[in-house]
């Protein structure tokens, strides 16, 4: 299932939005990128075989380890890769809810969050839903 990059770009924007408002106000210094793919230097650095087998990627310092230090920084930076989230969905709802949990995953790693955390995160979401 395929979306054009508007589309994309409206349900990242979507994804974000839909978020508590105490988060929102604590985000600070973060770009949010969509890109095709993650490049091949990236998949080796996070040994990756699969162009496929990464869905977002957060990168920076998060929240909770800005010390007094912390400023004149570039921002921490979110990618969204849409090829791959596109491959695993069948329709467009499923794209929408797929990007909706990328974005939180990876918004989780903003606020501190490990990988084992948000993991257990969502599969307890997912047992209550």
């Amino acid at each position: 299932m395929k979306v054009t990059e508007e589309e994309f770009e409206g349900l990242v924007t979507e994804a974000v939005s839909s978020l508590p408002q105490k988060f929102k106000e604590k985000m600070e210094n973060i770009a949010i990128a969509i890109e095709d793919l993650p490049s091949q230097e990236l998949l080796r650095e996070m040994k990756i075989k699969s162009p496929y087998g990464l869905l977002g990627l957060y990168r920076g310092v998060p929240f909770p380890r800005r010390g007094i230090w912390y400023g004149n920084v570039m921002p921490d930076k979110i990618i969204i890769f849409k090829k791959p989230i596109e491959v695993r969905c069948r329709n467009n709802e499923e794209i929408k809810e797929s990007v909706r949990r990328v974005v939180i995953h990876e918004i989780g790693h903003y606020f501190g969050l490990g990988e084992a955390d948000l993991r257990k995160i969502e599969r307890e979401k997912h047992m209550n839903s």
